[in-house]
């Protein structure tokens, strides 16, 4: 086997890749990688996976997508973990996380969005606009999820250029909340089944709800090894992790997930660490970091802090709970699965106690020393909660500090200085 490089360029090209501006999206993104992590010290081996699905991001996975889609299979892209990953996989699909995290195209985008518009809208419309995200272009169709009235709307803009289904979130959780999600579910399962043109049955359901758990599970166990101190992995890595989770094969990322679980396991067991013993040890909460989002993670950990676990949606929202495995039938498992998704605890939400009480047992769980509240600019949701957690943080003693940004670095010299002001006040 030819250890040369593969030359990608035919498949973006037939994807419809802009190839100038994809070329300088991808020259951008190596060397913010190579300085985030590949300058870290005593990083598990079993991160080298990470590294080299970086290095692929938009080649060896595309390819395999392609070729999926070349047999005569559909690939279903998403940007929000509402979208239940079972339910496309069971129809024999593939589900992979869409493009964010970064500026692009903006001065197209706010020719049809208004310029303050929250950066994950401004980013996801952005690299359609600007023709630079071949997991969109993979993508026979887009699963939106009504979050938020800037989401909703942008879906609209986006279903004009690309084919989008958009689920309908209740922002409440009471029983006739939970009937409206499940017939949502019901009928994403009725549009797959017309994508597909397969039938989903209770086998293929059964299969596909076992295999994403194993993914949880394996991010579990890295998690809870965030307990120790030292702490055996960076957040950053493990924030990767999540990243990755979302586009990754599912089986191979659980497998070397495993290897790494099994790593830092023994790491914790040596007394091995990526940060010294004592290092303040910090919470982040708040909106998700898509890939190469990156910025918060390694400030703090530049800094001289480690961050422990992550209250967000690339973070534990994604793999604390598991969806049920034991319901006896088909509607058992296919509620099961719609419980599952409502039990996230997103800023949407109204009231929203469960997150508070996320934070705060996560906080004495992990054993941290602050929190820090994450907001995108112009998310109202998230902006506004952090009243709330700043409240209950402070009610139960814990030092905490918000931050609102966006994907630019222009921030970095400021959140800096406020990220080590914080850290010594720790």
């Amino acid at each position: 086997m030819s250890d040369a490089p593969v030359d990608y360029r035919p498949m973006w090209t037939e994807l419809g890749l802009d190839l100038e501006a994809h070329d300088a999206l991808l020259g951008a993104v190596g060397p913010m990688y190579a300085n985030a992590y590949m300058a870290q010290e005593g990083r598990p081996e079993g991160t080298g996976y990470f590294d080299f699905v970086m290095s692929e991001i938009h080649g060896l996975r595309i390819k395999e997508l392609d070729d999926f889609r070349k047999a005569g299979n559909k690939v279903v892209g998403t940007f929000c973990l509402y979208v239940p990953e079972e339910i496309v996989r069971a129809h024999g699909a593939q589900c992979v996380g869409l493009c964010a995290g970064a500026e692009f195209a903006y001065d197209e985008v706010e020719r049809i969005l208004p310029r303050n518009t929250c950066s994950l809208i401004k980013s996801f419309m952005g690299f359609k606009l600007g023709k630079v995200c071949p997991y969109m272009e993979e993508s026979d169709l887009v699963i939106g999820e009504a979050t938020c009235d800037g989401k909703k709307k942008a879906y609209e803009l986006l279903g004009e250029l690309h084919n989008v289904h958009v689920m309908e979130l209740p922002q409440m959780k009471r029983e006739r909340d939970k009937e409206f999600w499940r017939a949502e579910v019901r009928d994403l399962i009725s549009k797959l089944e017309e994508l597909t043109g397969n039938t989903m049955t209770e086998e293929t359901l059964r299969s596909a709800i076992k295999e994403v758990n194993d993914k949880r599970r394996a991010l579990q166990r890295v998690w809870k090894t965030r307990k120790a101190d030292p702490v055996p992995i960076s957040g950053k890595d493990a924030l990767l992790a999540t990243q990755i989770a979302f586009y990754d094969d599912v089986p191979r990322f659980t497998q070397m997930v495993n290897n790494l679980a099994d790593e830092v396991e023994q790491r914790v067991a040596d007394g091995v660490g990526v940060a010294p013993k004592g290092a303040k040890r910090v919470l982040v909460t708040g909106a998700p970091m898509s890939i190469p989002n990156w910025k918060i993670h390694d400030i703090v950990e530049t800094s001289g802090g480690v961050i422990v676990s992550e209250e967000m949606c690339t973070g534990s929202r994604y793999y604390d709970k598991l969806v049920d495995e034991d319901g006896a039938t088909m509607d058992e498992l296919i509620d099961g699965i719609a419980d599952k998704y409502l039990d996230i605890n997103c800023a949407c939400f109204t009231p929203n106690e469960g997150r508070m009480e996320d934070i705060l047992a996560m906080a004495k769980d992990w054993n941290v020393d602050g929190i820090l509240h994450y907001s995108l600019q112009f998310c109202g949701p998230y902006q506004i909660e952090a009243t709330q957690v700043e409240r209950v943080a402070k009610d139960a003693g814990i030092p905490i500090l918000k931050i609102d940004t966006d994907y630019s670095m222009e921030d970095v010299g400021q959140l800096s200085t406020r990220v080590e002001a914080f850290l010594e006040m720790l």
